[in-house]
């Protein structure tokens, strides 16, 4: 029995292939760039999104990733002060790894947004789905989970 278990423990482990790295490797001179959108304020959709950034930071570690959150349409939600706690809190975390979150300019103009309802260290562009091209063309590669 205990040879059994010893067997399947093997084949299990051998199942799993590491995952192979492009090059040039991961590193501090050659950081992974990621950009991802939120455009919804579904709770659901944002944990996915930032819990998808977490993975990667933990997967690559803080120092050889470059992560930007884009928020716009209803996702600018997720950058407001005043809203969920919980998400709140993931957010600050993330920034606390230098996660990059951009607010869209034209959604606080619809939706009457000022910029002090916003999270601390938030940055402001014009148009958020302009800096999703932008960063795309800078080599950030781009995510919708």
């Amino acid at each position: 029995m205990k040879k059994m278990l010893l067997m399947f423990t093997l084949l299990l482990t051998l199942s799993f292939a590491e995952t192979e790295f492009a090059t040039p490797k991961p590193s501090m001179e050659h950081p992974r760039k990621v950009i991802f959108p939120i455009t919804t304020w579904d709770k659901d959709e944002v944990n996915h999104v930032l819990g998808s950034a977490n993975n990667i930071i933990k997967f690559y570690g803080v120092d050889n990733i470059e992560l930007v959150i884009v928020a716009y349409s209803q996702g600018i939600k997720t950058l407001l002060k005043d809203k969920d706690k919980n998400i709140r809190t993931r957010v600050e975390s993330l920034m606390n790894y230098d996660v990059e979150f951009i607010a869209c300019g034209n959604t606080m103009r619809t939706l009457k947004i000022d910029k002090k309802e916003l999270l601390d260290g938030v940055e402001i562009v014009t148009a958020g789905i302009v800096e999703l091209i932008e960063r795309q063309l800078r080599g950030y590669t781009y995510i919708r989970p």
